[in-house]
């Protein structure tokens, strides 16, 4: 059990990340214990202003998103809103794209919780794939298209793999979404902030920045250092590229892309996490906490990060640390943002931790999630 956290290893951690000039700045939230939040910065907000970070900066949370949409979905399982079993058809009758044989496809609400749909991302495929050739927006690049507009396209691009068989990392949660406005019959950003947001004292994440709220200056990883993202930035990764446009989190007219539309702060969301690991905090009953954070994939691994990784309702669970190298214990659920993002909730340690940088992919997927890591688990007392 943890009692006490000694911030000495982090704080040298995060010293040595942005001595390096691998990260430009960061902030890093653990939420330890029964009650104490300890909240790290370092680096630069904006390097060339010469800007601080600070603890309350907002940043573009990407993927950390699709966590949050689990746990709204979640909610509405158990309101009788929605149900698991759900086609997705019941919601969105159009939505019913051909499995790989030709086929109508059958994808259930859980497919879309689990990764299990079929569907996939435009970054996975090289230059002129399906995806990428229909126009189809990954949610993190200013498309001028709605939510609906954007799923119809998919709906026309045949399914990769049967639904229900195989994980693989998708559109999905932007799916969920649309179907979540729909079986609510309210906008998905008033959805998250009546049922997570506002519960929680989120009040500084939204799908949209705030009038007048500054973001921190994204950059990505550079020859030698990291540079400035210009106005539409592509990253490699995997066989194709990340599509970035940062002013897309202060454009009103932006569809709300439940994978990768929010922004926010560390302490919103290790408050957000913390919530979940202590059994739901009023937004979820205990058992759906559970459920959220229970691996759903009777043995499958998503090939993140070596092996040993399963997937439960909105995160990546930890079935086996040895296999990864990683500190986290069994059970633990975790992912992270293409803007240089990560996070992990550890039940065992009684620990939740979010390290969020402006430094895109180096935050993500490069030393410094590891050394992260290493830093909190050091820094716990027994």
């Amino acid at each position: 059990m943890t009692t006490g956290f000694n911030a000495e290893c982090l704080r040298a951690a995060l010293r040595q990340a942005v001595a390096g000039k691998s990260i430009v700045g960061c902030v890093v939230a653990v939420s330890y214990g029964a009650d104490a939040i300890h909240v790290e910065a370092a680096g630069l907000a904006d390097r060339e202003a010469r800007m601080p970070m600070t603890g309350e900066a907002v940043f573009r949370l990407a993927s950390l998103t699709k966590a949050v949409i689990g746990v709204l979905a979640l909610t509405m399982v158990e309101h009788g809103e929605i149900d698991l079993a759900d086609p997705v058809t019941r919601w969105l009758p159009w939505f019913s794209p051909v499995r790989p044989g030709g086929e109508q496809g059958k994808i259930l609400v859980a497919d879309l919780l689990t990764h299990r749909s079929g569907l996939g991302y435009g970054f996975n495929e090289p230059r002129g794939g399906p995806y990428r050739a229909a126009g189809i927006s990954d949610g993190l690049d200013s498309s001028g298209l709605t939510l609906e507009q954007n799923m119809r396209r998919l709906a026309a691009i045949p399914l990769l793999d049967d639904p229900g068989t195989r994980w693989r990392y998708s559109l999905s949660t932007d799916l969920l979404g649309l179907l979540l406005e729909v079986a609510a019959r309210r906008p998905l950003g008033d959805l998250v902030a009546e049922r997570i947001l506002r519960p929680l004292g989120m009040d500084r994440t939204a799908f949209i920045a705030a009038s007048g709220q500054a973001l921190v200056t994204p950059y990505a990883d550079g020859p030698e250092t990291p540079v400035r993202m210009a106005k539409a930035h592509a990253v490699a990764m995997g066989a194709g590229e990340i599509r970035f446009s940062p002013g897309r989190a202060y454009d009103a007219s932006a569809f709300p892309s439940g994978g990768t539309g929010l922004v926010g702060t560390a302490t919103d969301y290790v408050r957000f996490l913390d919530a979940i690991r202590r059994g739901g905090n009023g937004i979820l009953s205990a058992a759906m906490a559970r459920r959220f954070a229970t691996d759903a994939l009777d043995g499958e691994d998503i090939g993140f990060s070596g092996s040993g990784m399963g997937w439960g309702m909105g995160a990546a669970i930890m079935r086996d640390p040895a296999a990864t190298g990683s500190p986290l214990s069994a059970g633990s659920w975790l992912w992270g943002g293409v803007y240089g993002n990560s996070y992990w909730v550890d039940p065992v340690r009684q620990i939740a931790v979010v390290a969020l940088t402006n430094t895109a992919l180096a935050g993500m997927t490069g030393t410094f999630p590891d050394e992260i890591k290493r830093a909190v688990y050091a820094g716990l007392e027994p």
